[in-house]
């Protein structure tokens, strides 16, 4: 089987088993999700979405939060971790979508890239989800398992396995294929316990299973 028809195969059986694939953070408008993204850097969706509650309670518009003091953002969003960092690259980032957007979230790639605290994965996410164009999200799930399913050959950096991916998985099946890793990688596939190979749909096709 070629890593073509494997990824062909992946993709089937992982759209049998979590047909409703999603992305775990919650939002309702696109800078929203800019928000979110940034505040997920080494912390969890869950986390994520109970923290925003309060952000945008007090800053309910782009406009809002541009005019904050980033330490006030900081006093809200330090649950997440990195909370200064984070707050420093939301306020920069909401007066950039102030200044130069008129408060909307611009549609290309490169210009998502060009925003602070807005990196690939950041600007994939955005691209799939809020534009449904063709997006490649490598986060941490999406790595460890195209890894141990032999999608790619030992690629821990983040751009190379997007662009190995790239090369074998459709272009409209991406967004939703990395939305389905995160789910397998958090039920089934797991980093921080053993994973649960018995009960896995790809176990007879995955390389660390059969080694």
């Amino acid at each position: 089987m070629t890593r073509k028809e494997l990824a062909l195969t992946v993709i089937e059986r992982l759209k049998k088993e979590y047909p409703d694939a999603a992305c775990t953070l919650d939002y309702d408008q696109a800078w929203k999700l800019l928000v979110s993204v940034r505040l997920a850097a080494q912390c969890t969706d869950a986390r994520v979405n109970v923290v925003v509650q309060e952000l945008y309670a007090a800053y309910p518009d782009v406009k809002a939060l541009a005019a904050a003091d980033p330490q006030e953002i900081e006093a809200i969003v330090r649950p997440c971790g990195l909370g200064r960092s984070k707050a420093r690259d939301i306020s920069a980032c909401m007066r950039v979508l102030r200044d130069q957007y008129d408060g909307k979230v611009p549609a290309t790639f490169e210009e998502l890239l060009a925003l602070p605290g807005v990196g690939r994965k950041s600007a994939n996410l955005i691209m799939g989800d809020v534009f449904g164009k063709p997006a490649i999200v490598t986060d941490t799930h999406c790595i460890r398992l195209s890894n141990r399913i032999g999608l790619v050959d030992n690629i821990k950096d983040p751009k190379k396995v997007e662009m190995a991916l790239w090369e074998i998985i459709p272009p409209e099946e991406g967004n939703d294929f990395c939305h389905r890793l995160v789910l397998h990688g958090r039920e089934v596939c797991t980093a921080r316990t053993r994973p649960f190979c018995e009960k896995c749909c790809l176990k007879d096709i995955c390389i660390s299973s059969q080694a």
